[in-house]
């Protein structure tokens, strides 16, 4: 939330500043335009390999499965006091020239393991560590199958993507006098991941054990509809690669983590506002225009 915060001051900074400028034309791809979003998303990962390692165990879950977790309760979106408690997206980007923009942004995703499935364990646990489950001594391949009572892993108070993007945006239709436009948008994005596990495991649970846990790449595609020239709902799709190397599964132990590699894929609904801080001069602003 705190990172959420700096980026709208950051924009009302910016706001506050192209007060001064005097708008010749709005064109939603042209250098000098500010943009912002703010919508949802359902998250879609591939299954993985989970490494956990802690004081006596270094074992792997080989298989999993891992789903997100949206809100069910429709009121948790509309709300100002649980606008993040839901999968989220924020971004705040600018047009360093014309169809090209950078931005950085918050991509609030929920990772869950699914439970009650067949899973195979891989490596050792010290006798004596897991006195719940019985997990003792050392593993191949050998086929288990997890209770969320006695063995759960889950990031839903976030992991999240925290990504830098560079990505160009070409308007191909706006109507005459520039109440309707739509244009696509296509990046390039990397970034760190944030994440707030929780961990039960050996008769122990811990929740909310927040790390900065890897790195993630990813391509972002959207189609957005502009409305009078200042507003847009812009549907995103994403697809990307993210790799945890250090997820912190118990708070004030540096030696209890978790690592895992896995692939992703994302769908947003979002609406946001432009904003002409510098427009250039010349063209013409209420034109029919296809392309560029």
């Amino acid at each position: 939330m705190k990172t959420i915060l700096l980026l709208i001051f950051i924009l009302v900074s910016f706001i506050s500043f192209s007060q001064y400028k005097r708008a010749k034309t709005k064109r939603s791809w042209s250098a000098g335009t500010l943009f912002f979003y703010w919508g949802y998303n359902r998250s879609f990962y591939t299954k993985s390999n989970i490494n956990f390692n802690g004081p006596g165990y270094n074992f792997t879950l080989n298989g999993a499965k891992g789903v997100d977790r949206p809100s069910r309760d429709l009121k948790t979106y509309f709300s100002p006091t649980t606008l993040t408690v839901p999968q989220f997206n924020f971004r705040l980007g600018y047009n360093i020239k014309n169809n090209w923009a950078i931005s950085i942004g918050y991509d609030h995703m929920k990772y869950v393991l699914v439970d009650n499935q067949p899973y195979t364990l891989s490596g050792y646990i010290k006798p004596g560590v897991d006195v719940v489950t019985n997990w003792s001594g050392n593993y191949n391949n050998e086929p288990i199958v997890t209770q969320e009572e006695t063995f759960h892993y889950e990031n839903t108070n976030g992991m999240n993507y925290i990504r830098f993007e560079v990505s160009r945006i070409d308007q191909w239709f706006r109507s005459q006098g520039g109440e309707f436009a739509f244009a696509s948008s296509f990046g390039l994005s990397s970034g760190g991941i944030l994440s707030f596990n929780d961990f039960t495991f050996a008769g122990r649970k811990d929740v909310k054990t927040v790390s900065m846990s890897g790195m993630g790449i990813s391509a972002h595609a959207g189609a957005r509809f502009e409305l009078w020239k200042h507003f847009f709902i812009q549907l995103n799709g994403a697809a990307g690669f993210l790799n945890q190397v250090n997820v912190d599964t118990r708070p004030n132990d540096y030696t209890s983590y978790a690592k895992q590699r896995i692939g992703y894929s994302a769908a947003e609904v979002v609406a946001g506002g432009l904003f002409y801080l510098n427009p250039k001069k010349g063209g013409c602003d209420s034109c029919p225009q296809w392309g560029k």
